[in-house]
C-alpha cells in the first residue's frame, strides 16, 4: 500500500477530476456528447476558482438535470426561458458568472424570441448551446436545426424544406446582433476539439468577468439514441453531415 501512495502521490498526477463535477451516475444514453461538455465546463470553472460565484440556468430537454453534475448554484427554467432568467440573474447579481446550457430545440424553437432578445441587449452571460439536430429527450422529433433530408421521428422520409421550413444556423443570426460579443461553433467528438472547447469556454467566461456582454457559444454534438446509430456511426454521421453544414470556428470575436 505505501508503494502505491507512493505511485499516486499529488506530484505523480497528471490528471484529477474536478471537485466542480460530482461524482453522480450520468443519465446521458452511451455516446452522448452532454457529458463531455459538462467535464469541460466544470474544469474550466475550476481552473478559474469561481465555483462559488457561478450560476447554471438549465431549461427543459435533455439537459435539464445538469443540477445534478456540477457543482455550483443552478435555476430551473420554463421551457425556452433560460435567457430571460439569466438576465435577471447577472443583473440582480453583476458579481456572478452566469449562464444557460439549452439544446437546439429548447433554444432555436420555443425559446428563439428570448435568446434573440438577450443577445440583442447584450447581457453579460454566457450561452452554451448544445446542437445535435433533433429533440433528444422528447422523442426525436424534428428541430429546426434538424437538416435536410434527415430522418426524425416527425419526418419519417427526410426533412423538407418545401413544407418544414429550412435549417435554422441559429449561431449566424446571433453572430449579427450587436449585443453579442463573442460567437463561436465548437465540437467535442476528439482530444484536439475538447481542447478547443475548452479554450472557448475560459474566454467566454473572461468575457464576463470583464463585462464585455454576451458569449455564444454552440456545440455541434451527437444524438446516438434519436439518430438510431451506434455511437461511433453518430460521430462519423456528424461529421460528414452536419460539420459541412454548421462550419466549425469562431463567428465574432470582439
Amino acid at each position: 500500500m505505501a508503494e502505491i501512495d507512493k505511485i499516486i502521490s499529488e506530484e505523480n498526477v497528471v490528471y484529477k477530476k474536478t471537485k466542480v463535477l460530482l461524482d453522480n451516475e450520468m443519465h446521458y444514453c452511451p455516446g452522448c456528447t452532454h457529458g463531455v461538455i459538462h467535464k469541460v465546463i466544470a474544469e474550466v470553472i475550476d481552473d478559474m476558482d469561481i465555483q462559488d460565484k457561478t450560476v447554471g440556468i438549465s431549461p427543459v430537454g435533455c439537459s435539464v438535470l445538469a443540477y445534478n453534475y456540477l457543482d455550483i448554484d443552478w435555476q430551473q427554467a420554463a421551457h425556452g426561458r433560460a435567457p430571460a432568467l439569466a438576465t435577471a440573474t447577472a443583473r440582480l447579481m453583476p458579481d456572478k458568472y452566469v449562464f444557460t446550457y439549452q439544446g437546439d430545440g429548447d433554444l432555436a424553437s420555443i425559446g428563439a424570441a428570448e435568446i434573440l432578445h438577450a443577445c440583442n441587449r447584450g447581457e453579460n452571460i454566457v450561452v452554451f448551446f448544445v446542437n445535435n439536430a433533433i429533440y433528444g429527450m422528447t422523442g426525436g422529433q424534428m428541430a429546426p436545426t434538424t437538416l435536410e433530408g434527415q430522418v426524425t421521428a416527425t419526418t419519417p422520409y427526410g426533412r423538407d424544406c418545401a413544407t418544414t421550413g429550412n435549417p435554422m444556423k441559429i449561431t449566424e443570426m446571433i453572430a449579427l446582433l450587436p449585443g453579442a460579443r463573442y460567437v463561436t461553433r465548437q465540437s467535442a467528438e476528439t482530444p484536439a476539439a475538447v481542447r478547443k472547447l475548452k479554450k472557448a469556454v475560459r474566454k467566454a467566461f473572461e468575457n464576463t468577468r470583464e463585462r464585455k456582454g454576451i458569449s455564444f457559444i454552440e456545440i455541434v454534438g451527437t444524438c446516438a439514441s434519436g439518430w438510431k446509430l451506434t455511437p461511433t456511426k453518430a460521430n462519423e454521421w456528424m461529421k460528414e453531415n452536419m460539420f459541412p453544414f454548421y462550419e466549425l470556428g469562431d463567428l465574432k470575436n470582439e
